[in-house]
This record gives structure tokens, C-alpha cells and sequence, in this order.
């Protein structure tokens, strides 16, 4: 990695963001001060900066290039802040001097410098009073003042040019008016005359600041420990075999040079350097890392493996098939950067808030002078009270309460296999209160069998499986796959050019060719459509799909007489002639009919009823027929009777049935079909809305048959439910995206579709319906602390000051109280870390 992570987006070829590191950032302030310094830069589209991680995500309005990145690192120098690689910024500094950190060394030699000057205070408390010299105070207390408080000085000095404040330049002016009150105290002083100095006021002020600091910086690097950890699951190396060419031997290589394709060997204990398939031997893979699957998983030819996965006992070769920044351990990582980059809609009144904090507080510290001096006090007493108000308010603790626990939140989250795409996906999560599964490959297993064959009289039954074969040779459908499973079972093979012309038609089937005759392969519904007379092969399909039988149609196309006008639909893209009645034409005759059978996924009953004792509404949308999808739900234990069962939804009217959730409303919207809906076929206005009349209006909730444009969650439009969409494939993505919070689940076949992940704020590694619960959980938990370090963030400062200001806290106290606040909202931050699904409690 160069000097920053350039990253192209993933939806523009022009536009395009940078990742930088920013090192002498303190405080909320200076988060607002670098993002007005960065979005003023010509060609930057906006802007985010994160304190807990220290970086910056600068979104450009076109590509990247040196020049840009160039200025942008020049402005973050020129207002006072240190541009880094990102590399830079995820390492731990191991450095060390006789033992002791580096970077505690400044601190120690505060401590060592001030625990003289503090030593009366301790006296104090015992009856004893210690005094040093006055030389001997201003001696040490200088250096504390002005070498290792210089930092203050320069960060201070930076926002006064800016003309803006931070906590270093409250707690320079803060520290440098004690220390020159001490010095003109000292200099007005008669020769031997003890007097009463505050040098080590200034100089624990700064010593435990800077402690403070130290305290927060390691705590903030636990914080990344999740990033970091994944960063150590790839290996630097991989033995690469020989390919008979250009090598004859097996090769060490470094992991950064496989290419796809390429052949390498894995040895156990070792872990897979690349996603690949298990080309020779048998294993079992450690996967906890990536997926929280605490059990191996057995791998054998023609299972994939993910790179980073920790091989068993077998040593296995392995063929690649994606590196770099296309392997899964890099999705998962990108993703968990993007979440932690990333602003809760909470944040932006901490912004506001910080953005006058500073210029508020010295308001107050001046009030809080003039007013001791109104009453009488003293000019030193009346200079410290403002000094306290000027060292204790803290604009540090407010500018890490969120970033600290979204960091900790997401970090524990991807540890147990969840992934949270962003800050909004995790604060709307926990305000989710309906949750809507698609069936299959989410409840069930998602690799459903070819049960039976129901062959028409005269029709052989090995022919139909043989002409379906060739129809779905090319299709990824988990139908399709059982299919060609019980082709392959009964020892059929099919050529690659048996079916021509064949097209996928949406929600309903497959159209083609196989050897000269026009087959459709589909739904019963789709078969209604086409206006094929099922003839004795309805009563034994309405029988198996009481019994929970997904039925398919595969049926031919041949002479008949022509219907009334109107009574056939025909399939999407096709517009057969209909004639004139009594007129002979092509008309479609089914074959057999094809009944296939799934299973619920173990623990997905358990699961949802997990979800209803928490009080969530529950809802299982399925393009599956009637009797499958009740068949289903009563083993899930759903309540169809309630409307919690929605079938026969075509995959781009699910984004519909998600709008009328948030509406409250359980009953399928106009042109959808489902449980108690419109009997005998496809309701005019969705015939007339796929056919383009547009007469027929937009669908319902403003969102296209297809998915079209993302509404807006429900929070915004005012609905009355915040919904939770859950699905795993692509047919699954405009749902996903219709809903407050999408959950793109990874199905037993290993992962989730790219476009149902791009389309979801939440990603399931594993396909396990108890994760839905514990997505829900972590978001709650992970709000219930960014309030949690708000209100004590506000809280502390709220009553902090006033105490100051009122004479109730010395400048030491007020110093102390004011190191700890930061390091507090971290540590209770980082009680996220203990975090475990609630089904592992």
C-alpha cells in the first residue's frame, strides 16, 4: 500500500475515494476542522473523518490521481495535521527503549518531572506541609511546560489560524497562564520569601493529558484489533505446483502473485492463501474467522475454500479462483472498513456541538474570571477557577463516543461472522421491529430434490428428464440444480448444445429448443398463463402441492384450437397470435409435471421463534406456490391463519410486498398473489403493467416491478414499521434494498450473491437464521453504548464545567477529571469486545 488506499467505487467509473491516514488529531474540533479543510479542495464531493481510527474517506468527483492526492496530503499539512498511509496507520509500533514503549516516554518523563511538584499536595493530605524552593519548582515545571507540552502549543497555533479551537489550545492557554502566574508571583517575591506557586497545577495538567492520551491511543488500537486480525489471516506465502511448461517443480511464491488458475498445494496447519476449489484430497477447514463457524467444515473435490481458512488434517491441492481485492477475506475487509469509516446519522449533532464548543468554553472561562473579580477574589484565585474551566472541558470524549463503539461494535460483529456495511445499516438495525425472510435458501436448506415425475399418458418419464436437463444445463436456479442432480443420479448426461434459443423468463421458468421441439419449463401459474390446458395433470399437481411439493410444468408447444380473446396469457417477451376462435394455431401442452421438495434448515424454527419472543412481527415471502409455502411455515411454526405467509411473489414484486410492510399492511398488494388473494390467474393491472399499458399506473409504493429506484426507509417516509428483509440471492436484491435494513445471507453453496451483498447493509456469513437475532442484538447493544458515551460525554462537560467555574475543582482536578473521560468512553466502548451471539450465552 502506497502513501493512501485509493479504492475505485463500485458505481461509477469516474468517481472515485481515498483513504488517509491523519495523525494529530485529539479532539471532535479537529474532525470538524480537517473535513471543512478537505471538502474545500477543488474536485472532492465530500468528505469523512473518523477519530477513533484517525483517517479520512475523501469521496472525489472524478478520477484519482497523483496531483489530487498531492494537494489534499499538502492541506491536511498545511492545517496543522500529519497525512499518513494507511499501511502506517494499521501498524502497532513495537518500539521500544531498556523496555519501555516509545511512545510512553514523554509521559514518563512528565511523571517523573511533576510527582515532585505534586508531592505538597500529597503532604497536604497527611497535615504535613512540604514546600521546594521556588527555583526549584520553575525548574521543573519549565520543561513539562515547554518541551513536552510544545505539541499543545503547535496544535493550538494552528487553530488560531485557522480561526478555530481544540483541546490543545484550551489546555495551552489554560497551562500557560498558571505557569506565568506562577512566574510573576515568583518574580514580585520578596529574596527568601516563600510563596505560594501553581507550577504544579500547569505541570500535571499537561503530564496527565498527555497520560491520558497514551491510555486512549491503546485503547483505540484495540478497538481495529478485529481489522487487524483479519489482516493476519492471510498468509505471505504459497506453494505453488508445477504446471509442466515454465516450471517443473513446486514453487514458493508470495501470495500476492497467484493468479487465477494457477495450481498450489496446502499442507495442514497451513492456511489457504487464495479462494479456490479443492482440486485433489480431502480435508477440513477452520473457518471461525471469517464465518464464527466454530466447527470445520469437511472439504473435498469440487468444494470451495476461502482464503485466509485455516486447513485440518489432510493436505489438499487447490485451484484459484480469486486473489487480491477480489477474495472474500479482502470483501470482508473492505466491508468492515467501510463501517468503521463511516458517521452515524448520530454523529452530526456531536459535529455541530464541537464545532462551537471551543469558542463556548473560553466564553465561559472569561465570564467565569470577571465574575471572581466582581466578587472580591483574589486576581490568582480568580485566574485558576478559569484555568479549571479551560483544562476540564473536554471535546475528546464527544468526538470518540460513536466512532469507538461502531468500531468495537463492527469489529465483534465480523468476528462472529456478520457484516455491517455501514454506520446507518447498524443505528437503523436496532429500531427493526418486522422481519420478512425470502423461503428458500434462507429457511431452507436451498437445495431442493427432484421428489417425482409425473409423466402425461404416452410421455416417457426419462425423456422429460432428459429434455429438462438440456433446458436448465445452464442455469445456477437451485431447481435447476436438482434437476440435473437426478439426471446425473440416473446416469443421463446431457451435451452442451442440446437446448437452443433457451431464455430465462423471471419468476416463472425457462424457454427453448430441444431437439426441434418448443418446450417451457415453469410455475403452474406461468403454465396459466400460456393458457395450457393441464387436463388430468391438475388434480395430481393440486394434490402435491397440498403435501408441500414445489411443482414445475414442462410443456410443449403444438396445434390446437384457438381460444376465446383474451382467456391465454402468454410469457413475458412473447407475443404469440391468439386467432380467431376455432382457428388452428400453436398452443403449449404440458408433459409432466416435475415436484420438487426442500427442507427447513436446521435451527430456523428455533430461530424464528427466538425473533417472535422479542416481540418482532415475522413474515415469509415466497415465489413458491400456495401449498409449498404452507407446508413450510407450519414447520417453521409460522401463523399463516395471521397473514404471516405470502406466496407466489414474483422476485420484482417483493420490493412491493417490503413497502406495504412498512405500511402495516400484511394483505399483497395489487398484483401480487398470495395467501387469500385474487384466484384464476394474474390481476389486469400487473398483466397490464408487464405488457407496458401505461394506463395501468406505477406499482404500489412508488418502486418498479423490477426493483427500479430505492425508497426511502420508512423511518423517513413516516412508516409505521422498520423492516428487515432477509434473502440470499439476486432475485432477493431490490427487496433487500426496499427495506429499512437488507440481510444478504450466505447460502450452503458458500456465499451470498455479489449483488444481494452490494444491496444489503448487513451481510451473513454463514447460512444460519439464528445470525438474524444476533445482527439485531449487536446493533442494539452497539447503539445502547454510543448513547451511553454521549450522555457521559455531555454529562461530564454539562457538570464539569459549572463545578469549575464555581471554585469547586482545582486546575489538577479539573486535568484529571478531564484525562479520564476519554479513556472512559473507550473502555465502555470496548465492553462491545465480550460481545457473543445470544444463542452461544
Amino acid at each position: 500500500m502506497n502513501t493512501a488506499t485509493l479504492e475505485a467505487s463500485n458505481l461509477s467509473t469516474t468517481a472515485s475515494q481515498i483513504d488517509l491516514g491523519i495523525g494529530g488529531m485529539t479532539c471532535a474540533s479537529c474532525v470538524s476542522r480537517v473535513e471543512k479543510v478537505l471538502k474545500k479542495q477543488p474536485g472532492v464531493s465530500g468528505a469523512s473523518v473518523n477519530l477513533a481510527t484517525e483517517s479520512a474517506r475523501v469521496m472525489l468527483s472524478g478520477p484519482d490521481d497523483a496531483e489530487t492526492l498531492a494537494r489534499i496530503k499538502r492541506a491536511v499539512r498545511d492545517a496543522g495535521y500529519e497525512p499518513r498511509s494507511m499501511a502506517a496507520m494499521d501498524e502497532d509500533s513495537n518500539e521500544r527503549w531498556h523496555g519501555i514503549p516509545t511512545d510512553f516516554l514523554p509521559v514518563l518523563a512528565g511523571l517523573l518531572l511533576s510527582a515532585p511538584l505534586a508531592l505538597p499536595m500529597v503532604g497536604d493530605l497527611f497535615g504535613q506541609h512540604w514546600m521546594l524552593p521556588s527555583w526549584t519548582q520553575f525548574m521543573l515545571a519549565t520543561p513539562v511546560q515547554f518541551w513536552l507540552g510544545v505539541r499543545f502549543y503547535k496544535a493550538g497555533w494552528h487553530a488560531l489560524k485557522a480561526l478555530t479551537g481544540n483541546m490543545e489550545l484550551l489546555v495551552a492557554i489554560g497551562t500557560t497562564a498558571g505557569w506565568m502566574l506562577s512566574t510573576w508571583l515568583w518574580w514580585r517575591a520578596e529574596p527568601g520569601e516563600m510563596v505560594h506557586l501553581y507550577y504544579e497545577g500547569s505541570a500535571v495538567v499537561i503530564t496527565l493529558v498527555l497520560l491520558g492520551k497514551w491510555l486512549e491511543a491503546r485503547a483505540k488500537r484495540q478497538t481495529t484489533s478485529a481489522i487487524r486480525a483479519l489482516h493476519a489471516l492471510r498468509p505471505e506465502w504459497a506453494h505453488l505446483l508445477p504446471d509442466g511448461i515454465k516450471r517443473t517443480e513446486e514453487t514458493d511464491v508470495p501470495v500476492d502473485e497467484l493468479l487465477p488458475g494457477d495450481l498450489i498445494t496446502v499442507r495442514p496447519g497451513e492456511r489457504f492463501p487464495a479462494d479456490g476449489t479443492v482440486a485433489q484430497g480431502s480435508t477440513q477447514a477452520d473457518e471461525s474467522m471469517l464465518t464464527g463457524e466454530a466447527m470445520p467444515v469437511a472439504k473435498a473435490v469440487g468444494d470451495g475454500v476461502t482464503g485466509g481458512a485455516l486447513n485440518g488434517e489432510g493436505a489438499v491441492q487447490v485451484s484459484v479462483r480469486a486473489v487480491g481485492a477480489q477474495s472474500v477475506l479482502a470483501h470482508i475487509i473492505a466491508l468492515v472498513q467501510d463501517a468503521q469509516a463511516g458517521k452515524a446519522p448520530v454523529q452530526r449533532l456531536v459535529d455541530k456541538v464541537a464545532s462551537v464548543f471551543v469558542p463556548v468554553v473560553l466564553v465561559i472561562a472569561l465570564f467565569t474570571l470577571g465574575g471572581w473579580l466582581y466578587v472580591g477574589a483574589p486576581g490568582e484565585e480568580a485566574l485558576l477557577h478559569a484555568v479549571s474551566v479551560l483544562v476540564i472541558a473536554c471535546p475528546c470524549a464527544l468526538g470518540l463516543a460513536t466512532p469507538a463503539a461502531i468500531m468495537a461494535g463492527t469489529g465483534v460483529a465480523a468476528q462472529h461472522g456478520i457484516l455491517i456495511k455501514d454506520a446507518q445499516a447498524l443505528e437503523i438495525a436496532h429500531r427493526v421491529d418486522t422481519v420478512a425472510f425470502d423461503k428458500t435458501g434462507t429457511l431452507t436448506v436451498g437445495h431442493p430434490r427432484l421428489r417425482l415425475i409425473e409423466a402425461a399418458a404416452g410421455v416417457d418419464e426419462v425423456a422429460v428428464l432428459q429434455a429438462a436437463s438440456a433446458l436448465q444445463a445452464q442455469s445456477a436456479h437451485p431447481l435447476a440444480r436438482a434437476v440435473l442432480e437426478a439426471a446425473a443420479t440416473r446416469g443421463l448426461t446431457v451435451a452442451a448444445d442440446a437446448a437452443q434459443d433457451v431464455q430465462a423468463v423471471s419468476g416463472r421458468g425457462s424457454l427453448g429448443t430441444v431437439q426441434g421441439a418448443k418446450l417451457a419449463l415453469g410455475s403452474l401459474r406461468w403454465m396459466d398463463e400460456l393458457g395450457a390446458a393441464m387436463g388430468p395433470l391438475a388434480a395430481r399437481a393440486q394434490t402435491l402441492q397440498d403435501e408441500g411439493a414445489t411443482v414445475s410444468v414442462l410443456a410443449a408447444q403444438g396445434e390446437s384450437s384457438a381460444p376465446d380473446p383474451g382467456s391465454a396469457r402468454p410469457p413475458e417477451g412473447v407475443q404469440p397470435y391468439l386467432g380467431r376462435p376455432g382457428e388452428r394455431l400453436i398452443q403449449w401442452a404440458p408433459l409432466a409435471l416435475l415436484a420438487f421438495a426442500d427442507e427447513a434448515k436446521p435451527g430456523a424454527a428455533a430461530a424464528l421463534a427466538g425473533l417472535r419472543a422479542q416481540g418482532l412481527r415475522l413474515f415469509m415471502v415466497s415465489g413458491d406456490n400456495r401449498g409449498a409455502a404452507l407446508a413450510m411455515a407450519h414447520t417453521l411454526g409460522l401463523r399463516a391463519d395471521e397473514g404471516e405467509v405470502i406466496a407466489e411473489v414474483l422476485p420484482g414484486d417483493k420490493a412491493a410486498v417490503v413497502q406495504r410492510l412498512k405500511l402495516g399492511e400484511r394483505e399483497p398488494p395489487p398484483g401480487l398473489v398470495a395467501l387469500a388473494a385474487v384466484e384464476g390467474g394474474t390481476p389486469p393491472a400487473l398483466l397490464a403493467r408487464e405488457s407496458g399499458d401505461p394506463a395501468a399506473g406505477p406499482p404500489q409504493g412508488g418502486v418498479s416491478p423490477l426493483g427500479g429506484q430505492r425508497p426511502a426507509p420508512a423511518v423517513e417516509r413516516g412508516g409505521l414499521h422498520t423492516v428487515a428483509m432477509v434473502g440470499d440471492g439476486v432475485n432477493d436484491a431490490p427487496a433487500l434494498a426496499a427495506a429499512d435494513v437488507g440481510m444478504a445471507m450466505s447460502h450452503s453453496q458458500g456465499g451470498s450473491s455479489d449483488v444481494a451483498m452490494h444491496a444489503a447493509g448487513i451481510t451473513l456469513m454463514r447460512g444460519d437464521p439464528m445470525l438474524v437475532a444476533a445482527a439485531l442484538d449487536i446493533s442494539r447493544r452497539t447503539v445502547s453504548k454510543i448513547r451511553q458515551n454521549l450522555f457521559w460525554a455531555f454529562a461530564y462537560n454539562a457538570a464539569g464545567i459549572p463545578l469549575a467555574a464555581l471554585g469547586y475543582l482545582s486546575p489538577v482536578l479539573a486535568g484529571a477529571a478531564m484525562a479520564m473521560s476519554s479513556v472512559s468512553v473507550v473502555s465502555n466502548a470496548l465492553l462491545l469486545k465480550r460481545w457473543k451471539p445470544p444463542v452461544q450465552r
